[in-house]
C-alpha cells in the first residue's frame, strides 16, 4: 500500500510543474471609468448646479495607482497612492431666465487618494483561483476648478477653484489573467 502511494505521488509530481515566482512588492493599476462628483448633495444648495449645467451623465475619469506591498503571508498588505483626472463641459443656465448660456463652461477635477490596501491573493497563488478580493481605505483630496469660456470663472467675485477633502473606501474583485496563458505568465515573470 505504501509503495502504491509512493508510485502514485511520483506520477502526479511529474505532471505538475513547480511554480516559482519572483518576489511581489509593487502593484500598478490603470483605471478608466465613470465619476460623478456629489456637488448637488451639498446641504446648503437649493438648486442642482452640476445636473443643471452638465446633465445627469458622469464624467470619464482616468486614474493611475501605484502600490507598495510590504507584507505577504495570507494575502498582501500595502500602501498606495492614486491620482486621476476628469473634465466635463456644458452650458450654464441664466439664473433669471432659465435659458442656457451660449458660452461654454467646464469643471475639472483631480482626485488623489492615499490608501491602505489588502489583497486576498492567497487563493490565486496557492490554488490558481483567478479572482482576488481587494479592500482599500484611506484619505482623499480632490482639487477642482471651473472655467468659463477658457478662463477661470470668477462670477460674483468668487474664485472658481478649490479643494475637497474626504475619506475613500473601495471594495473590489480583481481578475488575475495568469490562468488564460500560464506559460506566457511565467515567461513574463521571468523577463
Amino acid at each position: 500500500m505504501i509503495a502504491l502511494s509512493l508510485v502514485a505521488a511520483a506520477v502526479l509530481a511529474q505532471g505538475v510543474e513547480a511554480r516559482v515566482e519572483s518576489p511581489r512588492d509593487m502593484a500598478f493599476e490603470l483605471k478608466l471609468g465613470p465619476y460623478k462628483p456629489l456637488v448637488d448633495r451639498e446641504s446648503t444648495l437649493t438648486t442642482r448646479p452640476y445636473e443643471d449645467t452638465f446633465g445627469t451623465e458622469p464624467m470619464l475619469l482616468g486614474e493611475v495607482e501605484l502600490e507598495r506591498q510590504f507584507f505577504q503571508k495570507f494575502g498582501s498588505l500595502g500602501a498606495g497612492f492614486s491620482i486621476g483626472y476628469a473634465e466635463k463641459y456644458g452650458h450654464a443656465r441664466d439664473t433669471i431666465t432659465g435659458e442656457y448660456s451660449a458660452e461654454s463652461t467646464s469643471l475639472q477635477v483631480v482626485p488623489m487618494k492615499l490608501m491602505a490596501v489588502y489583497r486576498w491573493d492567497y487563493a490565486a497563488i496557492t490554488w490558481g483561483v483567478p479572482l482576488v478580493p481587494v479592500i482599500k481605505g484611506g484619505f482623499a483630496m480632490t482639487p477642482w476648478w471651473s472655467s468659463k469660456g477658457g478662463t477661470v470663472d470668477t462670477t460674483g467675485g468668487l474664485y472658481g477653484a478649490g479643494v475637497k477633502f474626504g475619506i475613500a473606501a473601495v471594495f473590489g474583485l480583481a481578475l488575475q489573467l495568469d490562468f488564460l496563458d500560464p506559460r506566457l505568465a511565467r515567461d513574463f515573470d521571468t523577463s
